[in-house]
């Protein structure tokens, strides 16, 4: 999976390319972790994510919670109907904000 930040201020944009699953699901944790002193707003591109796992999920839930505790906000875009499928199967998509 390839990663490209972009931070403007207080918010981190993320756009991904390829399969968030087992494999690179460490490597956006790292990134978000690395990354994520005085963010109050993530954004997700999933415009090049073909495929999600549960591993790529639990990333997802983990950033999600940070905001949350930071009072701040979290999106994805540009889901696809195979990986919006996954989010609404698993109950992701009542959590998530998904535009």
């Amino acid at each position: 999976m390839m990663i490209t930040m972009n931070r403007a201020a207080d918010t981190l944009t993320l756009t991904l390319t390829g399969r968030l699953d087992t494999t690179t699901a460490p490597q956006l944790e790292k990134a978000l972790r690395e990354n994520a002193d005085g963010v109050r707003g993530i954004t997700f591109d999933f415009a090049g994510i073909e495929y999600i796992s549960s591993a790529g999920l639990r990333v997802l839930l983990s950033a999600q919670k940070q905001m949350n505790a930071v009072g701040g906000a979290m999106k994805l875009i540009h889901v696809n109907e195979t990986v919006m499928e996954v989010f609404d199967i698993t109950g992701f998509a009542d959590i998530l904000t998904v535009e």
